[in-house]
C-alpha cells in the first residue's frame, strides 16, 4: 500500500475529537476517553480539519506536558490543534494575549494581570462575593418557584464580581455575555459571530480609553495605565481585557450550575459541605467539585516545539497536543474511584485550573466564589431540589464550556 494510503487509512481509524458525554453519566467524561485513557495516557484522535493531534487523557502526563517549555500555547504555530474554524479563521486578526504567549512575551502580559488578582486582593474581596451572593439567594426566596438557578445566582454572582473588578458598568453585563459567547461553539464556522466579537473587543477599547483619561481602582484601568507607558497597544490591553471578562464569568457561572446539580444528586456530600465549618474542607470540596465536573470539553490546545519523548510515545516537533481535563481529573491512579464525587479525599491535584506556568490567572477569585456560592446556597435553601426530572435538565454539550443552559429548582 502506498505511503500516503497507509496514513489515510490510519488517519481515518482514529476516533473523532471532540467526543460526545453519554446522557445516562453527564457528570462523566465521554466513555470511549475513559476506556482510551485507561489504555494509554495519550494517543492519536482525528479533529475537524483532518488532522491528528495527540490526545492526552492521564494526569500524570497531563502535568508533565503542561509543565514543559517545549510545549507552546502559540496557535500560529503550524501544526496546532484549532478549536474550530473560527478559531483557526481569526488567528492573525487576534492581537497576542496571555492566553497565545510564551516565555517572556507571555511573563511580561501575565505581570500586566497579575495586580487585581493577588491572594490577598481576592481574599480582600470574599465580603463582596459574600454579599452579592445573599443578595442573589435573597431575590431567589422572594421570588416565584420554581427558578432558574442558572439565570438568578450562577451567572449573577460571578457576572457581579469580575465587572465591579474589571471597571465594567454591570448594567452593560447582557451586551457582554451575549458577545462573549461569540465563537464558543465547538464547531463554531469561520463566520461565527465574527460581529459580535468585533463588538465586544471595540467595546473594550473604548473603554480602555475612557480609562485613561479617568481612571478608577480597577483592573481596565490598570490596563489603561499601560498603555499611556507604552508597555502595550490598546488594541493588546482591549484583548487581554476581553479574556479576562470572558473567562470570568463564563467559565464560572457553569461551574456554578452544573456544580450545583452535582451536589443534588450527591445530598450526602451536600450534607458535609453544609455542615462543616473548616475553611481547608470548603475549599477541599471546591476542588472536589471541579475534579468531578471539568467543564472545559474541548481540552487545553498546544504544540510541540521540539520532540518529546513520555510515557513511551515521540511527540514530535509541530505535532499537535490536544490535554483533556477532563480524563486527566478522572485518572484512577490518581483520584481512586474518580466516579464518585467524595469530599474527603485529597483533590488539590485536580487540573480545573490548568498546572505550570499558564495555569488560570483568575483562580483565585474563582474559587474563592465557587466555595462561598457552594456553602452559602446549601445552608440557607436547605431543602433545595430540582424541580424537573433530571433527565430534563438540559446540558450543554454543543459549547466550548459544559454545563447546563438552565436549572429549575425549587425548595
Amino acid at each position: 500500500m502506498p505511503e500516503t494510503l497507509a496514513a489515510e487509512k490510519v488517519s481515518a481509524d482514529l476516533p473523532e475529537y471532540p467526543m460526545e458525554r453519554a446522557a445516562r453519566c453527564p457528570f462523566s467524561p465521554p466513555l470511549e476517553m475513559l476506556e482510551m485513557g485507561q489504555a494509554a495516557p495519550l494517543s492519536r484522535v482525528r479533529i475537524w480539519n483532518g488532522t491528528t493531534p495527540w490526545l492526552i487523557t492521564g494526569h500524570e502526563v497531563a502535568r508533565a506536558l503542561f509543565a514543559d517549555s517545549r510545549v507552546s500555547v502559540d496557535d500560529r504555530i503550524e501544526g496546532f490543534p484549532h478549536w474550530n474554524e473560527h478559531m483557526l479563521s481569526t488567528v492573525n486578526k487576534r492581537p497576542r494575549s496571555v492566553f497565545t504567549a510564551d516565555a517572556e512575551e507571555h511573563t511580561r502580559f501575565r505581570r500586566m494581570l497579575s495586580k487585581p488578582f493577588t491572594f490577598k486582593r481576592v481574599e480582600a474581596l470574599r465580603t463582596t462575593i459574600q454579599v452579592v451572593t445573599d443578595e442573589c439567594i435573597d431575590a431567589i426566596l422572594a421570588g416565584p418557584r420554581p427558578a432558574d438557578l442558572l439565570a438568578a445566582l450562577a451567572l449573577p454572582v460571578p457576572t457581579k464580581v469580575i465587572s465591579d473588578m474589571l471597571g465594567v458598568p454591570y448594567e452593560d453585563h447582557e451586551f457582554f455575555q451575549e458577545h462573549a459567547n461569540a465563537g464558543l461553539a465547538r464547531f463554531a464556522a469561520a463566520d461565527a459571530m465574527q460581529k459580535g466579537a468585533m463588538s465586544l473587543h471595540q467595546y473594550l477599547i473604548d473603554l480602555v480609553e475612557k480609562k485613561q483619561a479617568n481612571p478608577a481602582e480597577d483592573a481596565v484601568s490598570d490596563l489603561a495605565e499601560r498603555v499611556t507607558a507604552g508597555e502595550i497597544s490598546v488594541k493588546e490591553a482591549a484583548q487581554l481585557g476581553t479574556g479576562l471578562l470572558i473567562a470570568g464569568h463564563e467559565t464560572t457561572a457553569n461551574m456554578i450550575g452544573i456544580g450545583v446539580l452535582a451536589l443534588l444528586e450527591n445530598p450526602e456530600q451536600a450534607a458535609l459541605l453544609r455542615d462543616s465549618d473548616d475553611p481547608k474542607f470548603i475549599a477541599n470540596a471546591a476542588e472536589e467539585l471541579m475534579r468531578y465536573n471539568s467543564i472545559i470539553q474541548n481540552g487545553q490546545r498546544r504544540v510541540a516545539l521540539d520532540d518529546i519523548d513520555i510515557a513511551g510515545e515521540t511527540i514530535r516537533q509541530g505535532e499537535g497536543i490536544i490535554i483533556d481535563l477532563a480524563p486527566a481529573n478522572w485518572d484512577a491512579a490518581a483520584f481512586p474511584n474518580p466516579d464518585k464525587l467524595d469530599f474527603t479525599r485529597d483533590a488539590s491535584q485536580e487540573l480545573g485550573f490548568g498546572y505550570g506556568r499558564h495555569q488560570c490567572v483568575g483562580q483565585q477569585l474563582a474559587r474563592a466564589e465557587l466555595q462561598i456560592v457552594f456553602q452559602t446556597l446549601l445552608r440557607r435553601i436547605p431543602t433545595l431540589k430540582l424541580a424537573v426530572p433530571f433527565d430534563e435538565v438540559p446540558f450543554k454539550h454543543d459549547r466550548l464550556a459544559y454545563g447546563v443552559y438552565d436549572l429549575p429548582v425549587t425548595w
